[in-house]
């Protein structure tokens, strides 16, 4: 559940009490000059009020010196000390233009000041443009490398602007919608991963829970309903166990402990939902317990107690100390079958390693002076995580993917691989090997030819797996296929790997560059079938200045393909040569099935009415089942529902596919023609392109000529737009035997050669 802080204390008059609120602030941290700490907070309260009017619409008068105690206080339970707590309650002055960074300098002091600056940079982010709106602006590449540079030099900033964020998602609540979809889908991408990273946990799961409130409204309303629900009889186990616990530990004779219960967070709860792909009443971990020790070997003893006491559940026990994760996360998690038969979960980790689960690099704070090695190699782990983000943005010079890079590279869910040295690699889940041999090195990317996995050779778009060991096949020279840039392929899925590619080309000369995305562009014109072509208009859309710009950002890897063909068809779509753009793409044939405003997509029936079922109520994320009715249309089923079940085995001719779609899209028909040479299994590998795809296909023909061994197939595909049938292409041409595909003109004839159907 979202985390609920007090507010802060008023007096008789409705003004914040700062007296009072110090003195629940140093219940936290310590203050070292609380005088100071009262004079910033006196500026702060007066530039809020000097100012005519609120800095939002939507805020109240003085919401600025009340959001930046707000920051304060959060900071003060990660125990920073303070200058980072003077800095959080000037900041919102100094960024909405109350008073100025050299006044902040003069008042408060050079070290306060430092820090609003460094917060201030970190601004940039949220600035940043994304590809198709062209280069990032120097200015911005210089505002990001600061940031970096001061997340570095000093991890507060970080956090101040961590705590920031925190509070404006809380504010956003009477946003206009806009608004709040917009703060929240930017903390989610970035800030919640951050605070992942940096070990945060008691921020990382407010900032996943606001969040997923905003952008995924009913799901969070209907976990929240069912949480609200079964929180009675929760209640009463849990306290149960707890007590039960307790009797356990002191019959051991182990003290101190702190034993209670752990809400799971709802935004946890709906990715378990949707990743096993169960409902909420099968999600095992909604009742558990937290249990804190003093000594590592406590938490061991204390395992074997809870598993003498309940049965353990197979399959669902980790062992995070012996084996910590990434961001120096450590405890022990199990689940057993507790009290009334049902699944219980339980932690159990000392003090200090609860510490570092809740503050992450903050415990640093805390534990400054006498730190131990653990702490102290935890914190060195987190920054040197900063290092590489700066590392890595100077070599490569290039910052438009930051956003993608942070959101990406700093996700949860990491996997780790090895060497054939026995080094561990830490990656994102979605890493290929051509992602492994650029984190290994520079060098080893340019010149990778192929991988093994285990000893087996694999394509270089396999996604590699946690424990698997990973070897690089390398060339003695070379550099790296443009066609790795192509995301439609899959060869490249983190930012770092992608930015040292694009770095490679752009390093080679100008006029080879030019040539080579001349010829990328025109083969691809020549594929689609487009002539004519508007080229100063279309670098104009594309945001450079001339056609030779545009190529040369094509052949560097600035530019992708994709994003021409998008601006291609927005070009043509505002030209009055309708004859042009009707032979460009067809008329539509049908938009997707949509009844109700359930935003049902029905495939493969047309344009059918579609309906709720009464008896199971399907809700939109839920596997789901079509029946066609006697002149109703189709009736949406649950999956398990069990008149559906029933209705497969009376009339199965009648239940169909159907899916939750996102929205109701155009479908053109387009007619395509692919060469290859002869071989068993080519239709079957194509049609398989084409469902992974999700494209419909109206007709296939394909005939083989016995004289040359060439297959000649001509498909009719449904697509949405150019930018779907470029990428169609694209994955098409990388099978195997496959010579040429293309589009065929409305109309036009395949050339007649005497063969056999293939």
């Amino acid at each position: 559940m979202v985390k609920v802080r007090d507010d802060q204390p008023l007096t008789r008059d409705g003004e914040v009490d700062i007296e009072h609120w110090l003195a629940r602030l140093q219940e936290d941290v310590k203050l070292r000059d609380p005088g100071a700490m009262r004079h910033t907070c006196e500026l702060a309260q007066r530039l809020s009020e000097e100012t005519s009017s609120p800095h939002k619409a939507w805020l109240p008068e003085g919401s600025s010196f009340r959001m930046g105690l707000e920051m304060a206080d959060i900071l003060g339970e990660l125990k920073l000390d303070q200058s980072a707590l003077e800095a959080a309650v000037l900041y919102r002055a100094v960024r909405e233009g109350l008073i100025s960074l050299e006044a902040i300098g003069k008042q408060v002091g050079a070290e306060v000041a430092g820090l609003i600056g460094g917060v201030l940079q970190m601004a940039a982010i949220s600035n940043l443009q994304t590809p198709s709106q062209g280069m990032v602006q120097h200015d911005q590449q210089d505002n990001l490398r600061k940031m970096l540079v001061n997340m570095i030099d000093d991890v507060r900033v970080a956090l101040i602007k961590i705590a920031e964020r925190t509070c404006a998602l809380r504010q956003v609540r009477d946003a206009p919608r806009e608004k709040r979809l917009q703060v929240a889908r930017e903390v989610f991408d970035i800030y919640a991963p951050l605070a992942h990273r940096l070990g945060i946990g008691q921020l990382k799961w407010e900032l996943e829970d606001l969040s997923f409130r905003y952008l995924h409204e009913e799901d969070y309303k209907a976990i929240a309903r069912q949480l609200a629900e079964k929180r009675l009889d929760r209640d009463r186990y849990i306290h149960d166990v707890v007590e039960t616990l307790k009797g356990l530990l002191e019959s051991q004779g182990i003290s101190p402990y702190d034993v209670n219960g752990r809400a799971k967070h709802i935004y946890s709860i709906w990715r378990k939902m949707k990743r096993k792909r169960i409902d909420f009443s099968q999600v095992n971990d909604v009742r558990a317990v937290r249990i804190l020790v003093p000594e590592v070997a406590d938490c061991y003893t204390v395992l074997g107690l809870v598993h003498s006491r309940w049965h353990h559940v197979p399959n669902e026990f980790d062992d995070y100390i012996a084996n910590p994760k990434k961001n120096g996360y450590q405890s022990l998690h199990t689940a057993v079958l507790g009290p009334e038969n049902k699944v219980l979960e339980i932690q159990i980790r000392t003090f200090a390693m609860h510490d570092e689960a809740e503050l992450g690099v903050c415990a640093h704070w805390r534990y400054k002076g006498h730190d131990t090695k653990a702490k102290s190699t935890s914190y060195e782990d987190k920054i040197a995580w900063l290092r590489q983000v700066l590392e890595w943005q100077e070599e490569v010079g290039d910052f438009g993917n930051l956003r993608d890079g942070l959101s990406s590279d700093v996700a949860p869910d990491r996997i780790y691989v090895f060497t054939p040295d026995g080094h561990v690699i830490d990656m994102p889940r979605i890493a290929t090997p051509i992602d492994f041999a650029y984190r290994v090195h520079t060098e080893v990317g340019h010149r990778c030819r192929g991988a093994k996995v285990d000893g087996r050779i694999v394509p270089l778009t396999y996604k590699l797996k946690t424990g698997q060991q990973v070897e690089i096949l390398t060339a003695s020279k070379g550099g790296p296929s443009r066609d790795w840039l192509n995301p439609s392929l899959g060869y490249v899925r983190t930012s770092r790997a992608r930015a040292k590619i694009q770095a490679w080309f752009k390093h080679q000369a100008r006029s080879q560059n030019l040539e080579e995305g001349r010829a990328l562009f025109e083969r691809e014109m020549k594929r689609l079938d487009i002539e004519g072509m508007d080229l100063e208009t279309l670098a104009h859309k594309v945001n450079y200045v001339s056609p030779d710009d545009m190529y040369a950002a094509l052949g560097a890897g600035d530019l992708r393909i994709g994003q021409v063909l998008h601006q291609a068809q927005q070009l043509f779509g505002e030209t009055d040569d309708q004859e042009q753009l009707d032979r460009l793409l067809a008329k539509p044939r049908r938009d997707a099935g949509k009844g109700g405003g359930s935003d049902i997509t029905v495939l493969g029936v047309g344009n059918l009415k579609t309906s709720m079922a009464n008896c199971c109520h399907p809700v939109p994320g839920e596997p789901i089942v079509g029946f066609i009715t006697q002149g109703r249309g189709v009736t949406v089923h649950r999956q398990d529902c069990p008149n559906i079940l029933q209705l497969r085995v009376d009339e199965p001719q009648r239940v169909i596919e159907v899916e939750w779609g996102e929205r109701a899209r155009t479908q053109y028909p387009v007619d395509i023609e692919i060469q290859a040479w002869d071989r068993s299994g080519l239709l079957r590998d194509v049609t398989n392109v084409l469902s992974h795809d999700k494209v419909n296909v109206l007709s296939v023909n394909t005939l083989t000529d016995t004289r040359d061994g060439i297959a000649r197939m001509r498909i009719t595909v449904e697509v949405d737009g150019l930018e779907t049938l470029g990428r169609l292409f694209s994955r098409i041409q990388q099978l195997s035997n496959v010579i040429d595909v293309k589009r065929l003109r409305s109309g036009a004839k395949g050339a007649k050669r005497k063969g056999k159907p293939s």
